[in-house]
């Protein structure tokens, strides 16, 4: 037993030990707890403003996507309302997409019929005059509809230029 005893001590196995590592190994884990938990902070609020960009995304999707159905009620078959000179028209009739609405004004002052944009011909006459519209569609999105999208776009309407 004694030279067990004295083999042990050799080695430095029966001596006291004063808990040096135990310490160091407590401050490695609490700085490795600290340091995962700032990780898992900042991937929380990382994976917050994502779903809040994706949310930003589809509402405006949403806006596009009634821009297309107001143009598209617009024009049906041989109609094209469009010609009308009757604006503001509220659309939100024809609107399907929840919490959104649209409508169309026009932006020739005093509703005149103007020369068309970037249609110019050589003649003194022109043939075609236009209607210039702003159809508009705006979409509220988040937390209680407190955020919105607004989409404009500008229609050109060819009309026959009968001198007027």
């Amino acid at each position: 037993m004694a030279v067990i005893n004295n083999q042990l001590n050799q080695f430095g196995i029966g001596k006291k030990q004063q808990g040096v590592v135990l310490i160091v190994s407590l401050v490695f884990l609490v700085a490795l707890t600290a340091v995962a938990s700032a990780l898992m902070l900042n991937t929380a609020s990382d994976m917050k403003m994502s779903g809040s960009s994706q949310i930003k995304v589809n509402a405006v999707q949403e806006a596009v996507s009634t821009i297309d159905q107001v143009v598209s009620a617009q024009i049906q078959g041989n109609n094209n309302s469009f010609t009308s000179s009757q604006f503001p028209i509220n659309m939100n009739g024809v609107v399907t997409s929840p919490n959104t609405t649209a409508n169309i004004s026009a932006v020739n002052a005093n509703n005149l019929v103007v020369d068309c944009p970037h249609k110019k011909l050589a003649s003194d006459t022109e043939p075609f005059k236009c209607n210039l519209l702003n159809v508009q569609a705006i979409k509220l999105y988040g937390r209680a509809n407190t955020s919105n999208v607004q989409v404009n776009a500008g229609i050109a309407q060819q009309l026959l230029n009968t001198g007027g």
